[in-house]
This record gives C-alpha cells, structure tokens and sequence, in this order.
C-alpha cells in the first residue's frame, strides 16, 4: 500500500496518510477511481492523471527492485523517521536508503556549494568536512560534482586515515548523500566509486525517489529542500548568482535553519566565475525566461542581510553560539563584498 501511495505526485504527503488509514490494501487502492480519491481526501484534481492498475504494477515492481538490491524504506510515520525532515511543507511520504541509519542519529551539518570550485574552495570544503567528521558531525550534500562531492570526499577520507592509523574505533562522523534521482541510480555517474566509499564507511545514500523513477530536472531543486531540512545549519563554499546552494539556503533560511558563507565564496577566482554567471543570468532575465530573483540574489546580499562569514570548521562552531547578525557587517568590510 504505502508503495502505491508514495508514487502518487497529485497527493500531498497529509493526503496519502490520511488514505492509507481509509483503504485496506494496494488492490482495493487500484480500484478506485479518481473522483473516488477527490472523495476520500476532500479535494479535486482536475488535471490528474490516474491508472490504478498501472500503478499497481509500477509499485509491485519497485517492491521487487528494492528487496533484490536491499533497498530500505522509511515510512513518514516511523520512528527511525529523521526528525528534522519532519519539517517540512511537504515531506517524504517514504523515504529510500542505502547504507547504514545510525548517520541520521548524528549531530550534522549540510555543504553546499557550486560545481566549479576554485582550488582554494576545494581545499576548504575538504578540511571542513574532515573536522566535521572528527567531531562526530555527519555531513550532508547532494553528491554532485564541486562543492558536494569535495564534501563527501572529506568524510569518506577520514574514515580511511582512521583506519590506516589503527584506530579501535571508525571515524566518528559519517555522511549522507541525496541524491536528486531514484535510489537505484547514481548521479553523476563519475561519483559512482564516491557513492561506493560513502556506504563503505557507514554512510548513507537517500532519495525520495523510489527505484526506476524517471528523472525530472525540477528534482533536483527539490533534493535542496532535503539536504536543508536534514541539519540545523547549511555552509556554502562558493555559489554564483542564481545558483542551487542559493536555492538550499532559501529553503534553510524558510526553516529557520542557521546559514553560513565560507571565505571562500569572496575569493578572486569565485568572483571572476561570478561576473561570467552575471553576465549569463542578465541575457535570460532580459528574454524572461528567469526571475529577478535569481538574477539579483547572491552570497554577497545573505552576508548584508546578517549571515555569518567563517573561515573553518572551528569558527562555524562558534558562529553557531553567537547572536545572529554580529560577525557579517565587520566581515562586509573585510572582505570588500561590495567593492
């Protein structure tokens, strides 16, 4: 039943909770009709489509995909359920993981970021994430090339450095990669090895998607919403303007989650990446195909509306303790944001 139930787009996860109470089975739930689901949740659907035997199947199919490749579930409604996914508007009725569910018992922190770092944002999102883990601290991204994967990779290779050092025990933090697709599938495939390291070291591999899913560009936004909601703050390494870490710290922001700019995001290699993005975004605001919004939001404007600027994993420990606001204007200054 929760199968049929979560590959339904047209219904909210409040709605599918409320039908799974209602309908006995997943056979009983392919009869009916759609005016017949409008009934039972109280709202039409003028423009749904709906085949309850197809989806019969379809579910049928994603059972058997997930019990052959050991695919785990979590109901919405279940206690291993994260707690901070909760919040969300919308969450996942299901929820699809690889790998081991103790990282979500973690303390954690999400990474985001661009995927085209500069060496420098490179190399501190590495050392972030190694101090992260260090402490205990999971951390979350999406796995994509650039910032998420340097963030995963940082996690995966202190796990490997504790054991090469013949520590008792493995590397305290552990980290969770959500991926913007279904759970079976690897995106980008050239961190399909990243993706192997992450389950290797007590990682875990999560997607609302179930198995076979077709891939949709808008999931990727929607994967943001994932990876902000899962810690109580988001570091950015680097984001242009219009970038999907700037729509990841919208969604944080929205949530009352802590957001924080890495120095790195204000170095000359960010900045000149920046003005060719610019550039870029003014073109497809002028043909309307863009908002204004994400033509004029950036890191620089979060940072004059009060988000801290930390320089590592240390100052964002205690950034997390000051009062908002205190640090960005004197960083403002320091940093020439507006020059």
């Amino acid at each position: 039943m929760d199968f049929s139930l979560s590959r339904i787009t047209f219904l909210n996860t409040q709605e599918k909770l409320s039908l799974a109470g209602k309908v006995k089975s997943p056979e009983d739930f392919s009869k009916l009709s759609l005016d017949e689901i409008s009934a039972l949740v109280s709202r039409t659907f003028p423009k749904a489509q709906w085949n309850g035997e197809k989806n019969l199947r379809e579910a049928a199919k994603e059972l058997e995909v997930c019990r052959r490749m050991k695919i785990g579930w979590l109901k919405i409604t279940d206690p291993e359920y994260p707690a901070m996914l909760k919040t969300l508007t919308n969450p996942p009725y299901l929820l699809f993981y690889r790998g081991n569910l103790e990282a979500f018992g973690q303390k954690s922190v999400s990474v985001v970021g661009t995927r085209q770092l500069s060496p420098g944002g490179k190399k501190a999102g590495l050392v972030f994430a190694k101090d992260a883990v260090k402490d205990g601290v999971c951390v979350v991204s999406g796995l994509a090339n650039g910032a998420d994967g340097v963030a995963h990779k940082g996690a995966v290779e202190t796990y490997y450095d504790f054991l090469e050092e013949g520590k008792e025990t493995k590397a305290p933090g552990k980290t969770i990669a959500v991926l913007p697709g279904s759970i079976d599938k690897i995106l980008p495939a050239n961190h399909m090895k990243l993706a192997e390291d992450i389950l290797k070291s007590g990682g875990l591999l999560i997607s609302e998607y179930a198995p076979m899913t077709p891939m949709a560009t808008w999931h990727y936004v929607q994967r943001n919403r994932i990876i902000a909601a899962l810690s109580p703050a988001t570091v950015v390494l680097e984001a242009p303007n219009g970038s999907g870490a700037l729509i990841t710290v919208d969604y944080a922001l929205e949530m009352g989650r802590d957001v924080m700019f890495h120095e790195s995001c204000f170095c000359e290699y960010a900045k000149k990446i920046n003005e060719g993005v610019k550039k870029n975004l003014e073109i497809e605001y002028n043909n309307k195909k863009i908002s204004r919004h994400k033509l004029e939001v950036s890191s620089e404007q979060y940072v004059q509306d009060g988000a801290p600027v930390i320089k590592n994993y240390e100052d964002y420990c205690k950034a997390l303790a000051e009062m908002p606001g205190t640090r960005s204007a004197n960083k403002i200054k320091q940093l020439n944001l507006f020059d």
